[in-house]
């Protein structure tokens, strides 16, 4: 069945009500009056409805009228919007750009880069979801990102283009008052592994999960982000190495302390930003040139 309701009309009624009258929205429109009068009452004899009130000596809206005119400007709203997307889609611009980051990384610095990037394309949507160890990489291999920034170790194909953002060096790290703190350093493994080790769990959901610095025989407790590892090292639940640029004010505060091991080995992780080779959207794109502007600053 076709409505007798079409976008011209809700155009008309559109400017008939802001104008508040016929003649002023015929001028709007570029029409002769005569032209306004036909589209409102061609619909009122389509509809079967009054939608003007003939009694006043303005163009009134009847309730019915008023109904149509708010809900006619959402589609107008709407179809507004449509014509926009389609019209950027079809010149490379993404709909919504969905970003993955991974939890040793701080978001502050990417939302500074989404609020200037929606200062000048306000119309594309921005996804952005956190994750943990192989999460991130399963992330991109999956195809629910379009980029992810903070991926550690090697990419799991040859499908990507990847840059390095920066390097991360860890801690060994406690509680101000954690039992170790009063035995002798460097401490040796077996001294360590009598407490819990803090360990966030890898949110891989199709590649193999990874792991780090865990020693054979030790405890564990698993938390689900760096965030929350942090938290559970202040609290003194347990021990592990952490991201120092992620404790730099618990460090200063003496909340954390570090201490030294027999077996300190150097802990590093360069990390990268990586997306699939064959993406050539221009929001992606923006995102990847600003983030390389802005290495240093990720940390």
């Amino acid at each position: 069945m076709n409505s007798p309701i079409t976008l011209d009309a809700l155009k008309v009624l559109d400017a008939i009500e802001r104008k508040k009258s016929f003649a002023a929205a015929a001028d709007e429109l570029f029409r002769v009056p005569s032209a306004i009068s036909y589209t409102v009452n061609k619909l009122e004899e389509d509809l079967d409805i009054a939608l003007f009130d003939r009694t006043k000596r303005k163009a009134e809206l009847t309730p019915v009228g008023h109904m149509l005119v708010e809900q006619g400007r959402l589609i107008l709203k709407a179809t507004d919007e449509l014509t926009h997307m389609a019209k950027q889609s079809a010149e490379g611009w993404e709909l919504e750009l969905r970003i993955c980051i991974d939890s040793l990384l701080l978001f502050q610095p990417i939302y500074s880069l989404i609020a200037q990037f929606q200062q000048q394309y306000p119309w594309i949507n921005i996804r952005v979801t956190e994750e943990v160890f192989g999460g991130t990489w399963d992330s991109l291999v999956a195809g629910s990102s379009d980029l992810i920034i903070g991926a550690t170790g090697e990419p799991y194909n040859s499908d990507f283009s990847i840059h390095n953002v920066g390097n991360i060096d860890f801690v060994f790290a406690v509680a101000k008052d954690h039992p170790l703190i009063k035995e002798q350093q460097p401490l040796s493994n077996e001294i360590i592994k009598q407490y819990p080790s803090i360990v966030v769990a890898d949110s891989s959901r199709h590649l193999p999960g990874r792991s780090a610095g865990l020693l054979d025989g030790q405890a564990r407790i698993t938390v689900p982000s760096v965030e929350k590892k942090i938290e559970a090292h202040i609290l003194g639940l347990g021990v592990g190495f952490l991201p120092i640029h992620r404790i730099k004010h618990q460090l200063a505060s003496g909340q954390l302390v570090t201490l030294a091991l027999v077996e300190s080995e150097n802990r590093h992780s360069d990390l990268c930003m990586a997306w699939h080779k064959d993406n050539k959207g221009k929001a992606l794109a923006w995102f990847i040139d600003n983030i390389k502007q802005m290495k240093v600053k990720l940390l």
